[in-house]
């Protein structure tokens, strides 16, 4: 690359003061307040990290996208980036309408002039995006039960970008990374894509990578959305800087991208070679399964471990990168070094620990390696994640109405209490009713709306190390599966269905309430007018039927001892 190729990329941004002028009329506008996926995609959007997009997706280059990973003009691009909204805010907008773009606060980003309005077929993007409609993939699960079910398409006119209060030195638009390469005189860039801490294996990939190609490093790691249950970013972004000096000077840059990843495989790949191509990249590490999303309901990976290598070696010509090839790295004992794993000498010892092992080391505070990592980085880990013992956790009851949830969970929650290690809290259904969600009915999205709160509620009491005891009906796999994901960013889910028969809880049932919904007095109740969807896998499983109170809540003690989450006491 020459230098003239490091100049400055189109950004979708008006000048400052025509942004006040455009602010001024925004307020006047129909608004959308941008999930915080939309955020991340409109801050691309806008800085030019999706150059050549002018804005969300029209309906003929999704299609494109959708078929042939090329928009209309013929441009390759793998990603469909669309504006979902619900359908009450859809039939409000036409196309020709200008709307505002707000985040989270209120804050009016960007105008966008809504060219198309069009209801997707989310199974055929899943099947053809993803490879699969199968709610076992995150993003497939966020098609069906988080995105809107109606898609919004136009141009956008950037007014400011979100604000971003922390590592605010290390977020680099594609215009500064660029700057930034000219002033050093990198003319050779190798980007390194991760969502993960660094450790030394990665430390020497990335080494031997730059070496190899003869170009200096870009760690970009994403601190926008990655695959539930990552670590914070906050943690990660502490690793890298903690491992920047184990890199020759002036050879290495750390820069964040804010990126709401989709774990889409080859595409996701190929998309992140074309936006490290935008940052002023000539070279971009691609790994084995990259952005892989784990197995399939059949215990399956989504993706061949080449797949994505292949698609982005076959477009990089086109895409003017040149794909690096990850290699894998394992330690070898008598060398005491890290190789190639197709260089390791016969009969050598290869020592490795997976990300499982990982976790389960940090979970019971046993010993990492520094063959492993480095102490720095696992001093960071140690910090954010404790032994199980010490975290925060949540118990999450589930079932029909009658079955003795809200009986166990409080039983629950006094033994927890007197074990007195942790504040205990707990949400019951009931309760949560009267004082959380006392203007909510009982439809579907009432009753989603209702968990959700729960749930929230619930990560905030386990991110700040307590204990969490809710105890809902939750008849919806989707909307528990969405309380799993909030809560295990800070600690351990634990599922307990209790799983007694309708006949029992229609026995049981002290107010009538199964009585008038048999009736028709009482609509959508669950087990009778309405379905509960049993879950598949709950870490527990109790029907209490003939069982009393103290024995129920006993074995949910010993399961949450047995996950190191307490110690039992005699």
């Amino acid at each position: 690359m020459n230098l003239d190729n490091l100049a400055p990329i189109p950004e979708l941004y008006v000048s400052h003061e025509s942004a006040l002028k455009l602010k001024e009329e925004a307020a006047e506008l129909p608004s959308w307040d941008l999930t915080r996926r939309q955020l991340c995609d409109l801050e691309l959007l806008m800085n030019g990290g999706f150059n050549p997009l002018k804005g969300f997706l029209s309906e003929e280059d999704y299609e494109g996208v959708l078929e042939h990973m090329r928009l209309a003009d013929g441009t390759l691009w793998p990603m469909p980036i669309t504006l979902d909204v619900s359908e009450a805010f859809a039939e409000c907008i036409e196309p020709g309408q200008d709307i505002a773009l707000r985040d989270p606060e209120g804050v009016i980003l960007a105008i966008m002039t809504v060219s198309d309005k069009w209801r997707p077929d989310k199974s055929r993007e899943a099947e053809k995006v993803f490879g699969a409609d199968e709610v076992a993939h995150p993003a497939v699960n966020y098609l069906h039960n988080e995105a809107g079910p109606v898609y919004l398409g136009g141009p956008i006119t950037g007014i400011q970008p979100p604000v971003h209060y922390d590592f605010r030195s290390r977020r680099d638009t594609p215009n500064e990374l660029r700057a930034f390469f000219r002033k050093m005189g990198w003319r050779r860039i190798v980007a390194f894509q991760t969502r993960n801490p660094l450790h030394r294996a990665h430390q020497e990939l990335t080494f031997r990578a730059a070496r190899e190609v003869q170009a200096n490093l870009l760690i970009h790691p994403v601190v926008g959305m990655t695959k539930p249950g990552d670590v914070d970013h906050f943690t990660r972004v502490r690793c890298y800087e903690a491992v920047l000096d184990k890199y020759p000077p002036s050879t290495t840059h750390l820069s964040l991208l804010n990126l709401a990843m989709r774990m889409a495989g080859p595409r996701e790949a190929l998309w992140h070679a074309l936006i490290r191509r935008n940052h002023g990249c000539t070279h971009f590490i691609v790994g084995r399964d990259h952005a892989g999303p784990g197995k399939n309901s059949k215990g399956e990976d989504f993706y061949g471990p080449y797949d994505a290598q292949e698609l982005v070696a076959a477009h990089q010509d086109e895409i003017g990168i040149e794909m690096v090839p990850f290699k894998h790295m394992v330690y070898v004992e008598e060398k005491a070094q890290y190789f190639p794993v197709d260089e390791v000498p016969e009969g050598a010892t290869i020592l490795n620990i997976s990300g499982t092992e990982l976790r389960r080391r940090l979970r019971e505070g046993l010993e990492i390696p520094e063959w492993f990592s480095f102490p720095e980085v696992v001093a960071e880990l140690r910090r954010a994640y404790p032994p199980r013992h010490k975290q925060g956790f949540t118990v999450f009851f589930t079932g029909l109405s009658g079955s003795g949830k809200s009986t166990i969970a409080n039983a629950l929650m006094v033994k927890l209490m007197e074990i007195g290690d942790r504040p205990v809290t707990l949400l019951d259904g009931d309760v949560v009713r009267k004082h959380l969600s006392s203007e909510l009915g009982f439809s579907k999205e009432h009753r989603d709306l209702n968990i959700r709160r729960i749930g929230f509620v619930a990560s905030e009491i386990t991110k700040n190390r307590g204990i969490a005891i809710c105890a809902p009906i939750a008849p919806y796999e989707a909307t528990r599966r969405a309380v799993r994901e909030m809560i295990e960013q800070y600690g351990a889910f634990v599922l307990v269905h209790v799983a007694t028969p309708l006949e029992e809880c229609e026995r049981r049932d002290r107010k009538g309430l199964y009585k008038l919904a048999r009736e028709g007095k009482i609509k959508e109740f669950t087990g009778i007018s309405d379905p509960y969807e049993e879950p598949e896998n709950p870490d527990l499983r109790i029907d209490t039927t003939g069982l009393d109170v103290d024995y129920c809540a006993h074995q949910v003690l010993l399961k949450l001892e047995q996950l190191g989450l307490i110690g039992m006491r005699d």
